[in-house]
């Protein structure tokens, strides 16, 4: 089903992500499912890069995509908003959080997380369970499992 993208939608932000093709996978899953996504600067990819290009394709438009040119700026912007930050160290499941349709979820780097001065800033943290000893799911299967929760919660789609 298709629909065109309301002004409450979620929103995914990645913090300076590293690979590629994980966000190009992101900004696919965003796409096809009305969230918009948001990138923290700076990435370890030019957003040229055709390893991103390729998964991305035609997928995207301009109106799903913002730029932020440092976590600086993305929390001015954010001032008014709730932002929950996805973590391996966070306290409480995502299953057990009351998600809003507004809702902006940011995720880590794929090699380092969050700086802890993001930590510091944001109050609700999550994580996604996993069996023991297992250090992380990829980012995008991660984003995929948080966004269908967001949107199963607030029946968005």
């Amino acid at each position: 089903m298709t629909q065109n993208i309301p002004n409450l939608v979620p929103k995914i932000a990645l913090y300076e992500p590293d690979i590629p093709q994980n966000t190009g996978s992101i900004a696919r899953t965003c796409s096809c499912l009305g969230a918009k996504l948001e990138i923290i600067e700076p990435c370890g990819f030019l957003l040229n890069d055709p390893r991103f290009k390729r998964v991305v394709m035609d997928y995207m438009s301009e109106n799903e995509l913002k730029i932020y040119k440092s976590s600086d700026e993305f929390f001015k912007a954010k001032k008014d908003q709730r932002v929950i930050l996805m973590t391996t160290k966070g306290k409480k499941s995502y299953t057990n959080f009351k998600f809003k349709k507004n809702d902006t979820i940011l995720f880590g780097r794929e090699s380092a997380g969050v700086p802890q001065k993001i930590h510091k800033i944001i109050k609700n943290k999550l994580f996604i369970p996993m069996i023991k000893n297992k250090r992380s799911l990829n980012l995008s299967t991660s984003v995929a499992i948080v966004l269908s929760e967001n949107l199963r919660q607030t029946n968005y789609l």
